[in-house]
């Protein structure tokens, strides 16, 4: 009886009449529509608090700290020593067009490590430096286990010695 009084400006109306009863289905379609346009802003916000959302207490801010800082200098160092820790290291792995791979793998490292540092866009930021560790372990720490055995494997691991 509300919901029909909502509608027609107060003015009663008998639940069994045609009348109220369109009057309640058309308040239930915009409710429907509502409950949608809802529904899906909580799925962008959810999404986007998913992406974007960075903590903000101090152990997550000394671990980004951390990680970023070390992807941010290893960037910077492949530029500032191309042969020992750029062109050169690539070139030492097997990479084919070690130039570009070092240059590209050092410019993700200096933007995406920064990023971390900052605490902006940190999940996303992440992703291309998960790939470059993927890449950096399967290209030299499993043939370091496979020619060389699990204590020189474990000892380099550790150390990250080339």
């Amino acid at each position: 009886m509300d919901r029909c009084h909502q509608v027609f400006n107060d003015k009663p109306c008998l639940n069994k009449s045609s009348y109220c009863l369109l009057s309640l289905i058309r308040i239930d379609k915009i409710e429907n529509e509502k409950i949608k346009t809802l529904a899906a802003m909580k799925t962008e916000n959810w999404l986007s608090t998913l992406i974007f959302k960075t903590e903000n207490n101090n152990s997550a801010f000394l671990i980004r700290l951390t990680v970023g800082l070390i992807f941010l200098t290893e960037g910077i160092q492949k530029y500032l020593f191309p042969e020992l820790l750029g062109t050169g290291r690539f070139l030492t792995i097997g990479f084919s067009h070690p130039a570009f791979w070092a240059y590209f793998t050092g410019t993700f490292e200096i933007i995406c490590g920064f990023l971390i540092v900052i605490g902006l866009i940190t999940r996303v930021a992440s992703i291309p430096l998960i790939i470059i560790m993927i890449t950096a372990f399967i290209s030299t720490k499993i043939p370091i286990l496979v020619h060389k055995g699990v204590w020189t494997w474990a000892h380099e691991y550790r150390t990250d010695l080339p």
